[in-house]
C-alpha cells in the first residue's frame, strides 16, 4: 500500500510512535539511557553520551524512527560462515507501510545547524515540519499533539536548534522529545544500521522507481563492532549496509520495471563500489556530496512482483570488505 492510497493517508507516524516513546522513557533505567528536562521545556533522551545506552534501546529507537509502522528485531546472523562468526549479530526490519515508515519518518533528511552544531534529524517530527522536498513527492502530512526527533550526535543541541524544531513542527517544547544517539554508541550503531530498508527505499526513489509500486519490505544487516571514534564508526555503520545488508521488496508493476530495480538497487551498481566507505570518503576529500549517491544502498536485493509472482535478485554480500572495515 502506498502513501498515495487514501487508506494510508490517515496513518499518523507521530501518534503511532507515541506509545513506543512512552515505553522507552518508562524503561530508561533498564535500557541505560538518561532522561532530562531541558531548560527550553523539551525532553532530552541521552542514548549514548553520558549514559551507556544499549542495543535494546537502539532497537526501540529504530521503531520510533519508523513512526510505529515498522517492526525491528535483534537477531543472530546466519548468513555468513566462519571466520565471519566474529560478528554474529544482526538487525532485522520489516514494514507493511515502508514508504511512510522509511521516507516520511525514518529518513535522516532534516538538516539542523547553528554555529558549530550540525545534525540530521530523523523520525516522526519530520512529517510535521515538512522541511524537505521529499514531502512534495510523498504528499503526506501528519497532525499530532506531541512529537519526537532523533539526532545522530554526541552533543545536546543548542537552544537555537530546539527553537527551530518547535517553530517548524508547531509543537510546544513541553510536547517535544529529542533522542540523541552518537555514532560511537551501541544504540547509535543499532538505530543507524536499522535503516537498511530505508536506504533501499530512498535509492528506489532516487532511481525514479514509482513509490506507489512498493507494497511491503523487509531487511537484514550485520551489526558492526562499536568504534571509539566518529570516522571509524561512520565507516562501519555504512559498510554494514553496503556490504552486509540484504533487502526484500514486494512490488506491484510490470516485470521489466521489477527486473530493472533489482539490477540497479544494490550498492554494487554504483561507480564508487569496491572500497570501504572510509576509503571512499577519504578519496572524496571528506565531502559527502562528491560520493556517488547511488552507493548508499544494501548489498543484496530481492524484488518480488506480486502481479506476476516472478522474483528478481541483484547484488551480493561482500565478506572481504566487511572484514576489512570491521577490523580497522
Amino acid at each position: 500500500m502506498s502513501p498515495s492510497d487514501c487508506s494510508a493517508m490517515h496513518l499518523s507516524v507521530n501518534q503511532l510512535s507515541a506509545p513506543l516513546l512512552k515505553k522507552l522513557v518508562q524503561q530508561a533505567d533498564v535500557l541505560q539511557i538518561g532522561i532530562v528536562k531541558h531548560a527550553s521545556g523539551c525532553t532530552i533522551i541521552d542514548a549514548g553520551i553520558q549514559h551507556t545506552g544499549s542495543a535494546e534501546a537502539g532497537r526501540m529507537i529504530a521503531e520510533i524512527c519508523m513512526g510505529g509502522l515498522g517492526e525491528v528485531r535483534l537477531e543472530t546472523d546466519t548468513r555468513f560462515q566462519p571466520p565471519f562468526s566474529n560478528w554474529p549479530n544482526a538487525i532485522a526490519v520489516a514494514s507493511l507501510q515502508p514508504v511512510l515508515a522509511c521516507l516520511a519518518s525514518q529518513y535522516a533528511g532534516w538538516a539542523l545547524s547553528h554555529e558549530k552544531f550540525f545534525s540530521l534529524g530523523s523520525g516522526p517530527a519530520r512529517a510535521l515540519a515538512q522541511r524537505e522536498d521529499l514531502f512534495n513527492t510523498l504528499k503526506y502530512q501528519d497532525v499530532a499533539a506531541s512529537t519526537c526527533l532523533v539526532l545522530e550526535t554526541d552533543k545536546i543541541p543548542p537552544i537555537e536548534v530546539i527553537k527551530k524544531i518547535v517553530r517548524d513542527t508547531k509543537i510546544s517544547a513541553e510536547n517535544l522529545t529529542i533522542i540523541l544517539t552518537p555514532t560511537t554508541s551501541i544504540a547509535g550503531v543499532v538505530q543507524i544500521v536499522g535503516r537498511v530498508l530505508e536506504v533501499a527505499l530512498h535509492k528506489a526513489h532516487t532511481l525514479h522507481f514509482p513509490l506507489e509500486y512498493i507494497v511491503s519490505g523487509s531487511g537484514l544487516a550485520v551489526l558492526p563492532p562499536v568504534a571509539n571514534d566518529f570516522m571509524t564508526a561512520m565507516g562501519r555503520t555504512n559498510d554494514a549496509i553496503l556490504f552486509g545488508g540484504s533487502v526484500s521488496l514486494k512490488v506491484r508493476c510490470d516485470d521489466a520495471a521489477a527486473a530493472a530495480l533489482a539490477a540497479n538497487l544494490p550498492s554494487s551498481a554504483s561507480k564508487d563500489y569496491g572500497k570501504t566507505f572510509a576509503e571512499v570518503f577519504k578519496a572524496a576529500n571528506m565531502d559527502f556530496y562528491k560520493i556517488d549517491p547511488l552507493l548508499f544502498s544494501p548489498a543484496k536485493v530481492t524484488i518480488t512482483n506480486v502481479e506476476t509472482g516472478h522474483v528478481f535478485e541483484g547484488g551480493q554480500l561482500n565478506v572481504d570488505l566487511l572484514k576489512q572495515s570491521f577490523s580497522d
